[in-house]
């Protein structure tokens, strides 16, 4: 491998947190399909971000978005995506990504950051 060559860090069991803004997306959506795109949004944001195409929403953050009714989604959403290893024997991937929900009283000032496992 030489110098300036990194490593891939894709098959690494990692958690992140992240705050992903619904609003930008679900805006111009009509009423009756703002959840459900929110959800969409929140399964291609995780995707996207840990690289994995196995994405797995926690009830609870189902709840969060769904808790005020179809038409009206949270602005801001703060995520917590854990990327794990999959131990099926039959899985198509060997990593997927669980989202969940991470309740906060404000969103300043609040950045992306990595998550030390306990």
């Amino acid at each position: 491998m030489a110098k300036d060559q990194k490593k891939s860090t894709k098959d690494q069991a990692v958690t992140r947190e992240c705050t992903l803004h619904l609003h930008k997306h679900v805006f111009g959506k009509s009423f009756r399909k703002r959840a459900p795109f929110a959800i969409k949004t929140i399964r291609r944001f995780a995707a996207k971000t840990m690289g994995t195409s196995d994405v797995r929403i926690d009830p609870s953050l189902n709840n969060a978005v769904w808790h005020q009714g179809i038409k009206t989604v949270p602005h801001r959403i703060r995520l917590r995506l854990s990327r794990k290893r999959n131990d099926a024997e039959d899985a198509k991937e060997k990593m997927y990504t669980l989202v969940q929900v991470v309740n906060v009283t404000s969103f300043k000032g609040l950045q992306s950051q990595t998550v030390e496992d306990a």
